[in-house]
C-alpha cells in the first residue's frame, strides 16, 4: 500500500513538471497552414470569431486536446483553431535552418504562397545578421519576390477575381508582411495585377547567386508591368530604368536559357529606348531619327540569343522581342534624302512636329505624306520598273508599317501612296516590311509578323502592286518560289523575322 502511494506521489509530482514544462512552452509563433475558421471555443461548433487564411502569423497561447488557443493581433481577437492547421514556428540555435528547409518545400509547391511569405518572414526574424547578409538571406529574399509573382499572375488570369475568395485572402496575407501590387488596364478588358518588386531590389544589393539575380532583374523589367497610361517622358525614364537593371547582371556566366532569356529582356528594352530616342532627337525638325535613336544594341543584344537553347514557355517572348528589335532596327539611319535618279525623296518638317516624305519625279513634286512617326529614307527600295517605292516608317514603339509609292498613269501627279500595316487590328507589336521586288513591276514581296487582339502570325506574302492583295503567302519564306528567287540581298541578310 505505501509502494502505491509512493507511485501515486511521484506520477503527481512528474505530472506536475511536466504542466509546468508545457506552461513555459507559451507563448508560441505559429502559421496558419490552411484557411481555417477561428472558433470561439475548442469545438467544431463554437461561434465563428474570423476566418483565417493561410500563412497569417499567430501567437499560440495554451492548448486543450486538438486545439490551440491562439491570439490574432492584427485582428487584436483571440479563438481557437485545431492542431492539424496551425503550423509551429521552430525555436532555438538550428531554428533558421529549418525555416529555410520549410521555405524550399513550400515554394515547389503552388497555392501555397500565402504559407511561403509567412515562412519567409519568420526566417528574416529568425536568423542572424550573418545569416541575412549570406546564401540564406538571398534565398529567402528570392523565395518571398516568386511567391509574390505567383499571386499577381494568378490575379491577372481572365477570369480571376482578386477581391473574391481564396486568391482575396493570399493577396491579403501578402499585403500584411509589406508586398504592395499594381493594377493595370490590360488588353481584351482584363486586369494586370503586379508586384512592385521591393524584394527584388533589396536581393540585387545582397550576395545572391547569378540566377537570383537574374530572376530579380526579369522580374522588375517586365514589359506588361508598365503604367500603359505613361507619356513619353515617363515611359523612356522607366526604360532606362529598366536598362540599368538589367546590367547589373553579368550574362556570361549564366545557363544558356537563363542568358536567352536576359539577351532577350535587353534586346527589348534597348528597342524600345532606341525609339523613344528617336522621337525626342528629332523632336519637329524633320530629322529621321538622328543618333539618338541609334538601334544598334538592341540588334546586338538580339544576335546574342542561341535559338537552340530556348526553352517552350520563352518561344513568345522571343517572338515579342523579335518584332519590337526588327521595328527598331532602321532607327539611327540618319538619311533626309535619297536619290534614285528621275525620282527623288527628301524629309522636310511638318506642321506641329511631324515629318513629310516628299517624292519628286523630274524636279517636280508628285506626291507628299506626313507623319509623327519615324521615317526612315534608308530603308527605300525603288522597283527596276521607276513605278514603285517601298519605305519603312515607324510610328509607335513595336509597330512598323511600310509605306508604298506607286506610280498609276493616268492619275494627277501619277503617284499616290498606300501604307501597308502589320494587321488589320489595333497596333500592337508588328512589322511589315519590303522583302524584294518581282520582276515586271506587279508584284512585291512582303513579310508580316505581328500580335494584336491577342493573335500572333508571321506571314510571307507575294502581294499585287495594283490591288494590294496577296496573291499567294506561306508562314516560311522557303515554301515560296517567289523568295527564293527574287528576295532582296539585305532583307535576307539584315531581318530578324527570318531568324
Amino acid at each position: 500500500m505505501r509502494k502505491v502511494a509512493l507511485v501515486i506521489v511521484a506520477a503527481a509530482a512528474a505530472a506536475l513538471v511536466i504542466t509546468q514544462a508545457e506552461a513555459a512552452d507559451f507563448p508560441r509563433a505559429g502559421l496558419v497552414s490552411q484557411d481555417s475558421p477561428l472558433r470561439g471555443a475548442p469545438r467544431d461548433t463554437a461561434s465563428l470569431q474570423a476566418q483565417m487564411g493561410r500563412g497569417e502569423a499567430l501567437e499560440i497561447r495554451a492548448e486543450r486536446g486538438d486545439h490551440w488557443q491562439v491570439w490574432d493581433y492584427r485582428r487584436e481577437r483571440g479563438g481557437w483553431l485545431r492542431k492539424s492547421q496551425v503550423l509551429l514556428m521552430p525555436r532555438g540555435d538550428g531554428a533558421s535552418t529549418e525555416l529555410l528547409s520549410q521555405l524550399r518545400l513550400a515554394r515547389q509547391q503552388f497555392g501555397t504562397e500565402g504559407l511561403g511569405l509567412g515562412l519567409a518572414a519568420a526566417y528574416v526574424q529568425a536568423a542572424t545578421p550573418a545569416e541575412l547578409a549570406g546564401p540564406g538571406g538571398a534565398e529567402a529574399l528570392d523565395a518571398m519576390g516568386t511567391f509574390a509573382e505567383r499571386m499577381a499572375d494568378r490575379a491577372s488570369l481572365r477570369d480571376a477575381r482578386p477581391t473574391e475568395g481564396q486568391l482575396a485572402a493570399q493577396m491579403d496575407v501578402a499585403a500584411r508582411y509589406g508586398l504592395k501590387f499594381e493594377q493595370f488596364e490590360a488588353e481584351e478588358g482584363r486586369v494586370q495585377v503586379c508586384y512592385d518588386g521591393e524584394v527584388f531590389r533589396r536581393l540585387l544589393a545582397t550576395a545572391a547567386t547569378l540566377e537570383q539575380r537574374v530572376r530579380a532583374a526579369l522580374a522588375l523589367t517586365r514589359p506588361d508591368c508598365g503604367n500603359p497610361r505613361a507619356n513619353p517622358r515617363e515611359q523612356e525614364a522607366r526604360d532606362v530604368w529598366r536598362q540599368q537593371v538589367l546590367a547589373q547582371v553579368d550574362a556570361s556566366g549564366l545557363a544558356p536559357h537563363w542568358k536567352n532569356r536576359l539577351l532577350m529582356r535587353r534586346a527589348a528594352v534597348a528597342a524600345s529606348l532606341a525609339f523613344a530616342q528617336a522621337r525626342r532627337s528629332s523632336g519637329g525638325a524633320g530629322g529621321a531619327g538622328g543618333a539618338g535613336g541609334e538601334a544598334a544594341p538592341a540588334l546586338a543584344e538580339f544576335a546574342g540569343i542561341a535559338p537552340t537553347e530556348l526553352t517552350e514557355d520563352d518561344q513568345a517572348a522571343y517572338a515579342d522581342t523579335a518584332m519590337r528589335v526588327n521595328a527598331a532596327r532602321w532607327l539611327g539611319t540618319a538619311a533626309t534624302a535619297r536619290d534614285f535618279g528621275a525620282v527623288t525623296l527628301a524629309l522636310q518638317p511638318g506642321a506641329d512636329g511631324e515629318r513629310c516624305v516628299e517624292l519628286k519625279e523630274a524636279g517636280k513634286l508628285a506626291v507628299r505624306r506626313c507623319s509623327f512617326g519615324q521615317v526612315a529614307l534608308a530603308s527605300a527600295s525603288l522597283n527596276r520598273e521607276g513605278r514603285a517605292l517601298a519605305l519603312a516608317v515607324q510610328p509607335l514603339d513595336g509597330w512598323r508599317e511600310l509605306w508604298l509609292f506607286i506610280k498609276e498613269p493616268g492619275r494627277e501627279g501619277g503617284w499616290h501612296v498606300e501604307v501597308m500595316p502589320p494587321a488589320p487590328a489595333q497596333p500592337g507589336l508588328g512589322v511589315a516590311e519590303f522583302a524584294g521586288w518581282v520582276p515586271g513591276g506587279a508584284q512585291l514581296l512582303v513579310a508580316r509578323e505581328f500580335r494584336a487582339d491577342g493573335k500572333y502570325r508571321r506571314s510571307f506574302e507575294v502581294v499585287a502592286l495594283a490591288t494590294l492583295v496577296a496573291e499567294r503567302q506561306s508562314p516560311e519564306p522557303a515554301l515560296l518560289g517567289a523568295f527564293q528567287r527574287w528576295s532582296d540581298p539585305a532583307w535576307r541578310s539584315a531581318s530578324p523575322i527570318r531568324r
